[in-house]
């Protein structure tokens, strides 16, 4: 099969050349270059998929289970993203150490945001509008924030 294919160099040197293989021969080089460059964001989706939300596990053995599981699973993803999304818009910031300052948030940081955002709203149900039911408010609240982001 014939393949069209496009060396790109970095004119700094610091990265090593690369071949971008295609097998559309009248695609144009800048093309072929925005088509790898769009395909990053979906290969960290899937990767992003399989960390969090065990995509390709072994929970996953049989035909069936993988036909089920992962469209709910990528369903799941994009709700997260897009609940998110909205929490940056109204004022969340992702969570960081004192010696890394994040621009934007990863997917786990959605993922914590998202839970924090569901148990606040269950533990609301049962608290009355006291300041405290059986621990302080404060404490929960830190509590909360501590079990939303994995170890």
């Amino acid at each position: 099969m014939p393949i069209r294919w496009v060396l790109v160099r970095d004119p700094a040197g610091e990265f090593e050349p690369q071949a971008l293989l295609c097998t559309d021969l009248a695609a144009d080089p800048v093309e072929v270059l925005t088509w790898f460059v769009r395909r990053w964001s979906v290969e960290v989706t899937f990767a992003e998929v399989r960390r969090h939300l065990g995509v390709e596990t072994q929970r996953q053995w049989s035909d069936k289970a993988i036909a089920r599981t992962t469209p709910a699973l990528l369903g799941l993803f994009s709700l997260v993203t897009v609940w998110a999304d909205e929490a940056l818009k109204v004022g969340w910031k992702p969570r960081c150490a004192a010696w890394y300052v994040k621009s934007h948030p990863t997917f786990s940081d959605a993922l914590a945001a998202v839970r924090a955002r569901l148990w606040s709203a269950s533990f609301e149900m049962f608290r009355h509008d006291q300041d405290n039911v059986k621990i302080p408010r404060a404490l929960l609240n830190r509590l909360t924030e501590a079990a939303c982001f994995p170890a």
